[in-house]
């Protein structure tokens, strides 16, 4: 038997990097999983991958940021299994202006959107069907950014993870009553495809010293699996080896 078998978990941002690895790993252990994205094509692969291992998932494409489509989406989810007891706010972005002397407004608005308004949504989303069981886990992808922020990631991802991480706590202070916990899950770099939005982006050889998709994703199960008594408010993670950013700086 699996950790989670006869849950049903909501994976953003699912179609690539710690999203596709979350979602295989949730599905392995019991888990259905609705894989949401905005890209179909990738989606429908990660699908496939967890069925001919054996899973349950469904692709559902999604733009986080659009509140009639996000409140589709859960229903829809609720619809085909009857619950949803795991959240994964891992959709996310950032934009190669990241500068206060160059970023845009536009730039600023599509970061925020995603990173914090998009977490928002979907966590409104599912609060009414986890209340109503009277339990449920929110795992929201965050960064060190968050509470450090950093120049290589720029002023509008710094904010909107901090964002996070106090969206996170207020999660936990007005739903703990209805046994529903939150996570806001920090790591330092991540070897996903985000990195190559960056103004320099790393080489091939930085990447394979950086924390792997599969190392973010058996962070959040061990979180997932917890017994529902037990909240890890926030988790941070780094890659043991701390490497010189100064070139990508300049």
């Amino acid at each position: 038997m699996g950790s989670l078998d006869g849950q049903v978990a909501i994976v953003t941002g699912g179609g690539s990097g710690i999203g596709e690895a979350t979602a295989i790993a949730l599905a392995r252990e019991g888990a259905r999983v609705a894989v949401a994205g905005r890209r179909p094509q990738p989606l429908e692969e990660v699908v496939d991958r967890v069925t001919a291992a054996g899973g349950t998932a469904v692709a559902t494409p999604l733009d986080v940021a659009d509140p009639e489509a996000v409140s589709a989406v859960t229903r829809d989810v609720v619809d085909r299994w009857g619950r949803v007891d795991l959240l994964v706010n891992n959709a996310g972005i950032n934009v190669p202006r990241r500068g206060l002397e160059n970023m845009t407004v536009g730039d600023w608005n599509v970061v925020v959107q995603i990173n914090l308004t998009g977490t928002f949504l979907m966590t409104q989303a599912v609060l009414p069907f986890m209340r109503s069981q009277q339990a449920g886990t929110v795992v929201n992808v965050s960064s060190i950014a968050g509470y450090r922020p950093s120049a290589l990631s720029g002023v509008a991802y710094n904010a909107t993870k901090a964002g996070v991480n106090a969206f996170t706590e207020s999660i936990n202070l007005t739903e703990r009553r209805h046994g529903i916990r939150a996570c806001a899950l920090c790591p330092g770099e991540v070897a996903t495809p985000i990195l190559d939005r960056r103004p320099k982006p790393p080489t091939a050889e930085s990447r394979e010293a950086m924390l792997q998709p599969e190392d973010l994703a058996a962070t959040i199960l061990f979180v997932a699996a917890l017994p529902q008594r037990a909240t890890v408010e926030l988790l941070t993670i780094q890659p043991t080896v701390q490497r010189d950013v100064s070139a990508e700086l300049a």
